[in-house]
């Protein structure tokens, strides 16, 4: 038997990826905000907004994050072709499925096991993109293509159709435990109730007591038999005598239905002749709504509406393509509960972190372009002051609290000097090092207030001492007697003499000097480590921009060539393209 075929969407530069530096976070105390009072015990302030390339951002989130973030919603630029004030957004189709492809990773990285993925796009990528979330998360991860009705009204100018719609992909990391959340009711849903007959259980509405003959087991037996124990004639209070609908039988055999009429759980109408319906009591019912996958405007906003809202924090230069609050409330809705983490790294105007923060979950934003500080930085601070009661703001009755803190990210940590040799960053002084380097050996920065060789710590007994400085075997000596023999020490440094012998064991940041034997560390607690030689093959440096940009890619003679893509499909021992018949 043949094995299935393997789909797979392929692209030029799909085999390169990028080996990210794991940089630093720098906080700008500046453009951090918080509140002066508290509105409550549930006040947030630690939430985070930070600028810069949100690839490298994702990264530097991965050691403190990872497996903690419960909701992530993006609207990444949509590749229309469209010049957008804010952002580039006309990628050729290539590059643009490689910077999705490296986010989606990351972003997979951050989310916890029950965490859910909710990505905006529209037509002109939203089936290219389903593939490659199928391959990033796994096709059986997927969970729905959400419509959300964006315009109101048909465009006049449209060559072809008018598009009214974009898309809401949502993918769970696990889909073998992650649940939607319902939708709370709304005032339009329990208004189908009514109490018509008096009964003391209360409101109710009615449901159709029929169920279909030919489906499933029961369609099987039917078929088989010509018989089944939901077929029979029913007798209404006033004598009228009925069967079910072609196709159609009673919703319970028949013992079961005069359980119903005798709990007065059947309703015949007013004058007791119409065809049987099961009432269904709003105390019984369950406490929420069963979201379905078109939203419409009515009930989540649209493109005006976002604008509108948009409009409040920043009128000289509106943000092209804002999203409404009420639509990523309902998102957080499904996926969150208070105090859950939500993490959106195409900030934009600030939305998600907006309605997160209005909702009582903890929020992340990453977002490159300058408008972080002209848009974002006032909204929240809006938001923060009370002063924002635009968006849901009544809905949810917010009053104003919390905070959050700007970050900005390090630059790199090495660079070359005049002699195009790597080199320590010259503006990375001792902290900075210290929790750089952490990151980059997989220590969690944490400094001691005691001991001045615990920069960090990787378990209860293992730790991390940086210094740009040289060791002498005697300085080393202490350390390791102060170690002791419990706990383990990672040093790094510029250079150390792990023996006493100066002329057969010294170590520098460049070479080994040592006799005809082979240099050994006598510190059995201690392992030594040179900078940056312990680090220089880990990652990519001095790389600070991995955006969304257009690049013209060359073919394999160097020349300028447009993108090429294709789906494909490989086999065991052949690549078959789409274009064979050609």
């Amino acid at each position: 038997m043949s094995k299935k075929p393997k789909l797979e969407l392929t692209w030029i530069g799909k085999d390169k990826r990028p080996r990210l530096e794991p940089r630093i976070l720098l906080e700008d105390k500046a453009l951090s905000y918080r509140s002066e009072k508290t509105v409550n015990e549930h006040d947030l302030h630690d939430n985070l907004l930070i600028h810069g390339d949100n690839l490298l951002a994702l990264k530097a989130l991965e050691q403190q994050y990872a497996g903690k973030v419960k909701c992530v919603f993006i609207d990444p630029p949509y590749n229309t072709g469209s010049a957008f004030t804010h952002y580039d957004d006309g990628l050729e189709h290539s590059l643009w499925l490689s910077l999705m492809r490296d986010r989606l990773e990351a972003i997979r990285t951050l989310l916890a096991e029950d965490g859910s993925l909710w990505i905006t796009i529209d037509d002109n990528e939203a089936h290219y993109l389903k593939v490659l979330c199928d391959e990033v998360f796994g096709r059986g991860n997927f969970v729905a293509n959400v419509v959300w009705q964006k315009k109101a009204s048909p465009q006049a100018n449209a060559i072809w159709l008018s598009d009214s719609h974009d898309h809401i992909l949502l993918y769970a990391k696990n889909k073998s435990i992650w649940r939607p959340k319902l939708l709370k009711r709304t005032e339009e849903a329990d208004a189908r109730f009514s109490n018509p007959d008096n009964d003391p259980r209360g409101i109710w509405t009615s449901g159709d007591f029929t169920i279909s003959l030919t489906g499933g087991q029961r369609g099987a037996q039917f078929a088989k038999t010509g018989q089944s124990n939901n077929l029979y004639e029913i007798t209404t209070p006033s004598g009228r005598k009925l069967w079910p609908t072609k196709g159609r039988c009673w919703g319970t055999a028949e013992e079961k239905f005069l359980e119903l009429c005798k709990d007065n759980r059947i309703w015949f109408g007013e004058n007791g002749s119409n065809v049987p319906r099961i009432k269904r009591f709003l105390s019984e019912v369950q406490g929420g709504i069963v979201c379905t996958t078109v939203w419409l405007r009515s009930e989540v906003g649209d493109n005006q509406t976002s604008k509108k809202e948009a409009m409040a924090f920043n009128q000289e230069d509106v943000f092209a393509t804002p999203k409404p609050e009420s639509l990523i409330e309902r998102i957080l809705e499904i996926a969150t509960n208070p105090n859950d983490l939500v993490l959106d790294s195409f900030a934009g105007s600030g939305t998600t972190g907006a309605v997160a923060h209005k909702m009582g979950r903890r929020w992340i934003m990453v977002e490159l372009g300058e408008h972080c500080r002209t848009h974002i930085v006032p909204r929240l601070k809006k938001v923060i002051d009370g002063e924002d009661q635009g968006g849901i703001s009544k809905a949810v009755n917010w009053q104003g609290g919390g905070g959050f803190r700007y970050f900005r990210l390090a630059p790199s940590l090495l660079k070359k000097d005049a002699w195009g040799n790597w080199v320590i960053n010259q503006v990375y002084k001792a902290e900075m090092l210290s929790e750089a380097m952490c990151k980059h050996m997989g220590f969690m920065y944490a400094p001691s207030q005691t001991h001045f060789w615990m920069h960090g710590h990787s378990t209860e007994s293992d730790f991390i001492y940086v210094t740009t400085g040289s060791l002498s075997h005697d300085q080393l000596k202490v350390i390791s007697d102060e170690v002791g023999n419990n706990r383990t020490l990672m040093i790094c440094c510029k250079a150390f003499m792990a023996s006493d012998n100066k002329t057969s064991q010294v170590s520098d940041t460049s070479q080994t000097y040592s006799t005809n034997k082979q240099v050994s560390n006598p510190f059995a607690n201690l392992t030594l480590k040179k900078i940056p030689q312990a680090i220089l093959s880990k990652c990519e440096w001095d790389h600070d921009d991995y955006s969304f940009s257009l690049n013209v890619l060359p073919d394999d003679e160097g020349n300028e060539t447009c993108e090429v893509f294709k789906t494909s499909q490989v086999l065991e021992d052949a690549q078959i393209s789409d274009n064979e018949d050609e």
